[in-house]
C-alpha cells in the first residue's frame, strides 16, 4: 500500500495577512489530511517540526515513501504584497510521475478554489523538497497568505482542502478514496481459516497478507463491501462480510 512523507512548512516568521503564520496553517491542515489517509489505507509519516526542509528531505531520504508532499503557502515580493492570487503545485521537470500528480493536484483543486484559472501545476528548478528527494516529490502553495481573500479561503477550507488533496493522492495511486471517520476495531470471524489481505478492494487484489480467525484488526475505512484495514503493520483491504464490529 501507499506510503507518504507529509511534510507542512516550519516557516513561523512567514506571517498571515490578519493572524497567524504559515507554519501553523500548515500543520493544521496537515492534522486534518491525516484522518483521510488512514481511511484511505496510506500509510504516512509526518515531518519534525524542529527540523528545517534540509532535515525533512534527509529524513524522507532515510525512508522509503511513495510521494513527498511538501505543504506551503506562498507570499508575493515586496513590490506586489497583498496583490497576487493563485495556487502553484511545483513538479520536478525531469520526472513524469512528479508532473502527473501535481497536475492531478491542481487540476483538482480548481473544483474548490474560487479562481480556478489561477491554479496550475510549475516546474521548479531550485526547490529542493521536490529536487532532491528520493520520493516522487510535489510542493504545493496553497495562495497567497499575505493576500486578505486567499488568506479567508484557506482558513475557511481546510477540511475542503485535505479532502481534495487526499483524493488527488489516490487517484495518483489508482485506489479508491474513502472518507474520513472514526476508527473502530472489529474480529475476524471465518470459522477457522485466514482473512487475506489485499491491495485493492477486490477479489482481483494482490494479497499482502493475512489474518487468523478470532484476530482483533484496527478499521480505518469502508467502500463497497470492504474494509480498509491495519493488522500487524499490513494496511490493505478485506472483505468486510468475515470481520464483525
Amino acid at each position: 500500500m501507499p506510503k507518504v512523507f507529509l511534510s507542512p512548512s516550519t516557516q513561523e516568521w512567514n506571517e498571515y495577512a490578519t493572524s497567524g503564520n504559515e507554519e501553523l496553517y500548515m500543520n493544521l491542515l496537515a492534522d486534518r489530511i491525516e484522518p483521510y489517509l488512514r481511511s484511505c489505507g496510506i500509510s504516512f509519516v509526518r515531518n519534525d517540526p524542529d527540523r528545517n526542509v534540509t532535515g525533512a528531505i534527509a529524513d524522507s531520504n532515510a525512508g522509503s515513501y511513495d510521494v513527498h508532499l511538501a505543504l506551503h503557502s506562498n507570499a508575493a515580493p515586496p513590490d506586489l504584497s497583498g496583490r497576487l492570487r493563485g495556487i502553484d503545485i511545483y513538479f520536478a521537470p525531469k520526472s513524469n510521475l512528479s508532473e502527473k500528480l501535481a497536475n492531478i493536484i491542481a487540476n483538482n483543486l480548481k473544483s474548490i478554489y474560487p479562481l480556478p484559472d489561477k491554479v496550475r501545476a510549475v516546474p521548479t528548478y531550485s526547490l529542493g523538497e521536490v529536487l532532491r528527494t528520493k520520493a516522487v516529490a510535489v510542493l504545493c502553495e496553497l495562495g497567497y497568505h499575505d493576500n486578505y481573500a486567499d488568506e479567508a479561503w484557506l482558513k475557511n477550507n481546510l477540511e475542503n482542502i485535505a479532502r481534495n488533496i487526499t483524493a488527488s493522492l489516490c487517484d495518483y495511486f489508482g485506489i479508491p478514496f474513502v472518507p474520513a471517520g472514526a476508527v473502530r476495531w472489529g474480529t475476524v470471524t471465518t470459522n477457522g481459516s485466514n482473512l487475506n489481505i489485499r491491495s485493492y478492494p477486490s477479489l482481483s487484489g494482490t494479497i499482502i497478507g493475512s489474518m487468523p480467525d478470532g484476530a482483533s484488526v484496527m478499521i480505518n475505512g469502508e467502500t463497497n463491501g470492504w474494509y480498509v484495514v491495519n493488522y500487524n503493520g499490513i494496511t490493505g483491504y478485506s472483505s468486510s462480510s468475515f470481520i464483525t464490529i
